[in-house]
């Protein structure tokens, strides 16, 4: 669910702590994550057994008009490997959201920590197996969803050499066959340690993750011990809900150890804003409630079927009773694109930067003879779509599907839906046929869709962030984690002007800042400086920060010049800075001058052509998929 001009606040909750709090941010790909001694707000009211733990997100929609139903079987059949004894059920489908343009209003999204289980394939059931409401507690498939409880340790972004003090939470999951369960990325985010305990058993099992989906906060997880596994029956999917459909979560929530069960209706389905990834995908909203621990449990229709997995709510003052759930849809999305990569390779994205076209003025000012079409305003430089497609053109189809004015598409019977559904619907590397309108003139242009190349990523691949120490100096690369622990006031307008609106010109393109200085006597005078963006060193401009690295190791001249933001200029001698490199590493307690990932041979793959002096930036925000109050749309 798209809430243009929102403060979102992220909170995720964990099992050892006392009380919960959550981290307001005005960001547009936002996540909070709490530091020890960074402020923080109380949201509501202290809930004992409740830590407070931040995420972000991205946007992609469920895929369920390309694949047949017995295409969508064939391969959930191939991953699950059932026996023909064992029945499956229905899998709910997991999902947070967002805010899109950074306005403040006292909205919040809510990603809660929940147990979790790792699935494979969605199997879709046409039988009519009804659930008695007064049996539903001998139903077969709550033995299905267990209990997930993770340890995390988080990477310390403002010391890049070093982790935070670990934590715990819990959540839910669930049996998908094939030894694996199915949950939500964020229940396993930054994971030391995954132990997993059935319903009514008191072994607490270890689980390793498979694959993570950042953009679909999906997770899957194996569990080997064949103990575990015994008389077990894993879910079956169910298809798409209808809206007033009724629906029951299943999980391990706060305020007790056993299964609980929550029962509500389908109130939307919608494109909607997944917190922790960042991302716009298809989601399920629903009136039942969803409390932290909920989070990675399953979804139920009154046949039993898994219709999604429960993963976010919406708070604010003037609403209620607002949950959602990823539907299967972008579960079969998630596992199979783990089945025929062997990793989760992410929703693809189109790249553009969209306006709606509903005022007849301006269709005819463009030569758009009818109601349709989407204003091409930007294209991002490393998307395919920039071979293709020119600033001015119209989109007035996808695949021969027509997309309307307002950015939106055919769904289903008599509903509409936004348009990056469709493209949600695509893997990566899937080529998209896309009908344009060039100067009055109608043409047909294809184009490959791959995952966005973010300037500024919201999660850090690896565990943890890149970094590099000069003579005290410490550089690493600019991330939406890295902002939330300085904290925007400490990172300066202009750095977060660029986080927020500028657009990548390469791959690999990377923000590299000086973090701090570590005090001593070679790096005199250049003590306060902290989070300056670096461009150039030695008169070379800066790529990225494996690049930084490289032009420090090669560097032959006497002198080391970094130049940064408003020609503010630091400058080093050689030859002392790299003597004085030992003993500061030491003072402060630091392993090693760089991270491991910075001691690989550098191979420089990038264009000069496409290098300049600086990031274009402009009034439109890069959110992937919604359009906010200024009629833009990222897809």
């Amino acid at each position: 669910m798209a809430i243009a001009a929102a403060t979102l606040w992220f909170t995720a909750f964990t099992s050892s702590g006392t009380s919960r709090y959550s981290l307001t941010s005005q960001r547009l790909f936002s996540t909070s994550r709490r530091r020890p001694g960074a402020s923080f707000i109380p949201e509501f009211r202290t809930i004992r057994n409740a830590e407070n733990h931040n995420r972000r997100t991205s946007k992609r929609t469920p895929s369920s008009f390309s694949k047949s139903d017995a295409e969508t079987e064939a391969i959930a059949q191939k991953f699950l490997g059932r026996s023909d004894d064992e029945t499956q059920f229905s899998n709910a489908d997991n999902r947070k959201g967002r805010n899109k343009t950074g306005r403040s209003q006292s909205t919040t999204f809510k990603s809660f920590d929940l147990q979790k289980k790792g699935s494979k394939g969605i199997i879709f059931d046409t039988k009519e197996q009804q659930i008695e409401t007064g049996n539903f507690q001998d139903a077969p498939f709550l033995n299905a969803v267990v209990k997930v409880y993770c340890t995390h340790t988080a990477p310390d972004y403002s010391l890049p050499w070093q982790k935070q003090r670990q934590y715990t939470s819990t959540g839910s999951a669930f049996m998908i066959g094939d030894g694996k369960l199915l949950t939500n990325a964020h229940c396993v985010e930054h994971d030391t340690q995954i132990k997993v305990k059935r319903r009514g058993d008191d072994t607490k099992y270890v689980a390793k993750v498979l694959a993570r989906g950042v953009e679909c906060d999906m997770a899957l997880l194996s569990v080997e011990s064949s103990d575990f596994w015994k008389g077990a029956e894993p879910l079956q999917f169910g298809h798409l809900p209808r809206l007033q459909d009724s629906v029951t979560v299943v999980g391990y929530p706060l305020g007790g150890d056993t299964i609980s069960v929550t029962k509500g209706v389908v109130s939307r389905i919608e494109v909607t804003s997944y917190a922790h990834g960042s991302s716009d995908l298809l989601g399920i909203q629903i009136d039942a409630a969803i409390n932290p621990g909920n989070s990675g449990g399953p979804a139920f229709n009154d046949n039993g079927e898994c219709i999604g997995v429960a993963f976010q709510v919406f708070r604010s003052d003037d609403v209620e009773n607002i949950g959602y759930v990823i539907p299967t849809t972008v579960v079969s999305h998630f596992l199979e694109d783990y089945e025929r990569n062997g990793k989760y390779t992410g929703f693809p994205c189109l790249g553009v930067l969209l306006q709606k076209l509903e005022n007849p003025a301006l269709r005819a000012c463009l030569k758009v003879p009818s109601n349709e079409g989407v204003l091409v305003r930007r294209v991002e430089p490393t998307s395919d779509a920039s071979n293709v497609l020119k600033e001015g053109d119209v989109i007035v189809s996808f695949d021969d599907v027509r997309v309307g004015c307002e950015g939106t598409v055919p769904f289903r019977s008599t509903e509409r839906i936004a348009f990056r559904y469709l493209i949600s619907q695509k893997f990566a590397g899937d080529v998209a046929e896309l009908g344009i309108i060039r100067a009055g003139e109608f043409t047909k242009v294809k184009t490959v869709l791959n995952p966005r190349a973010h300037l500024v990523p919201y999660h850090i691949e690896g565990g943890q962030p890149s970094y590099l120490i000069v003579a005290g100096l410490v550089f690493t690369p600019l991330s939406e984690p890295l902002i939330e622990e300085e904290c925007e006031d400490h990172i300066g307008l202009k750095l977060l002007t660029k986080a927020r609106y500028s657009m990548a010109r390469f791959k690999d393109e990377q923000i590299v800042i000086l973090s701090q200085v570590l005090a001593n006597e070679v790096n005199i005078g250049y003590e306060d400086m902290s989070n300056e963006q670096v461009l150039k060193l030695n008169g070379t401009q800066i790529k990225n920060i494996r690049h930084l690295a490289h032009l420090v190791d090669s560097c032959k001249d006497k002198y080391l010049v970094f130049e940064f933001e408003d020609n503010y200029i630091a400058v080093l001698e050689k030859e002392a800075a790299f003597s004085a490199s030992t003993s500061i590493l030491k003072g402060y307690g630091i392993p090693s001058e760089r991270s491991s990932d910075l001691l690989e041979p550098y191979i420089d793959s990038i264009d000069e052509t496409q290098t300049g002096d600086q990031h274009e930036f402009g009034d439109s925000p890069v959110s992937n998929d919604e359009f906010g109050t200024d009629h833009i749309l990222w897809v």
